[in-house]
């Protein structure tokens, strides 16, 4: 299998990952579905958004998912000016089974995007296999191919985190800001809260690896915008 990458910065070494990993559309074939945009494209807008552009405060009112199925529910969420957290739930109504604040700031994934293909990584160096892959704590995270640092799974939901499942569980999928868990109205020193909540396709590569491939919400035919890998080291 020749290695796949679209720039340098999308290096994907190890073969679980690529394992896992699906061709990137050709050219011609992104540039005719550039124009339906989608999530990851919203996300990138949140430096121009202001919190006038509460889109949770329309989402969030429906008590079951938009979009009854069996896919995964991803949400990205984070300050502005903050650490980037990421949470999986079965479903937006269950309680998350993998959540962590990744060594990145929101504003730097907000930079990655600009290639319109993210690939997060996160890789667990630990030599025993008696625990299922999402369940490890320690896991060094990679972005576009860079490494970014480690960071251990959260055992317990935080204040703030606990909060942002809480306004979404009525959410299938969206984008936009987020009241502060203290006041409402209050922009913190932080920056806004912005969070980009997407279904995803869950893909089992090995008991060592998954992957979890965005599905697009207007149903392009365009392959996945966002990746996210979990890899167990040998």
């Amino acid at each position: 299998m020749p290695p796949i990458h679209s720039t340098p910065y999308f290096q994907m070494d190890n073969p679980a990952i690529l394992s896992l990993l699906r061709p990137t559309p050709g050219e011609k074939h992104r540039k005719s579905t550039s124009s339906s945009g989608g999530l990851l494209r919203m996300f990138k807008l949140f430096p121009m958004l202001t919190s006038g552009c509460k889109m949770v405060a329309l989402l969030g009112r429906p008590r079951k998912p938009m979009l009854k199925d069996s896919a995964t529910t991803g949400t990205i969420f984070g300050y502005r000016k903050g650490r980037v957290c990421l949470a999986i739930q079965d479903d937006p109504h269950s309680v998350p089974v993998f959540v962590i604040e990744l060594p990145m700031l929101t504003s730097l994934l907000q930079k990655e995007m600009a290639s319109d293909i993210v690939r997060i990584a996160l890789e667990s160096e630990t030599k025993t296999h008696k625990k299922k892959v999402l369940e490890e704590f320690v896991w060094a995270v990679f972005c576009n191919g860079r490494k970014m640092g480690y960071s251990i799974r959260r055992k317990q939901l935080s204040d703030d985190e606990l909060h942002v499942m809480q306004l979404l569980r009525g959410v299938s999928m969206g984008a936009g800001v987020l009241p502060s868990p203290n006041d409402k109205e209050t922009v913190t020193a932080d920056g806004e809260l912005t969070y980009m909540r997407a279904r995803f396709e869950r893909v089992v590569g090995s008991k060592d690896s998954e992957a979890f491939y965005m599905i697009n919400p207007d149903g392009a035919a365009s392959g996945p915008e966002l990746s996210i890998f979990f890899v167990r080291s040998n």
